[in-house]
């Protein structure tokens, strides 16, 4: 009788092993979170202004333009109009004030740290250095519209004024 227990015992066990692995293995893959799909290198593909509900695209039809999230926290966006004029001079130091104000129209830098907020789906820019001094020291949101493996869509809302909007579509970096 002892001997009965003992395999029966053994039988239970192992089929409720079983039934742990089996259904461990049909469990569904974890999902990844915002932070680890940001994180990377993207290219500008499109930037279009949005204002009293009139789009303008203020870098063009085809602006250049970099934004890179480190798993660090770290980010870096840099982006300009795909064509530009040249200076007189290569040297910054000689730039005319005309010179001056068409490159502050065309191009726009900006870095600091970044994180994620996963319940809004909102991306949150602390900008420690910019072209525009003004924005140093700003915290500034990002609204993700959709995001892919390959491609980042996503809204500032605060780029202009209330009511008006940024919309910007990247493409990861090969």
């Amino acid at each position: 009788m002892h001997r009965r227990r003992i395999l029966s015992f053994l039988a239970i066990t192992a089929l409720l092993c079983a039934g742990v692995v089996f259904s461990a293995s049909r469990a569904p893959a974890q999902q990844i979170s915002l932070k680890e799909q940001l994180i990377g290198a993207w290219t500008a593909v499109s930037i279009e202004s949005v204002q009293d509900g009139t789009k303008r695209q203020p870098y063009g039809p085809n602006p250049k333009g970099i934004l890179i999230f480190d798993a660090s926290g770290r980010y870096a966006q840099a982006q300009s109009r795909a064509t530009r004029s040249k200076f007189k001079s290569a040297s910054r130091r000689e730039t005319t004030a005309e010179e001056g104000k068409a490159a502050m129209n065309d191009t726009l830098f900006h870095f600091g740290s970044w994180s994620v907020d996963e319940a809004s789906k909102t991306i949150l820019l602390r900008i420690e250095g910019s072209l525009i001094s003004n924005a140093e020291g700003m915290d500034q949101r990002r609204r993700i519209i959709s995001l892919t493996a390959d491609e980042l869509v996503f809204s500032n809302p605060q780029a202009v004024q209330a009511g008006n909007r940024v919309d910007q579509v990247y493409r990861r970096a090969k």
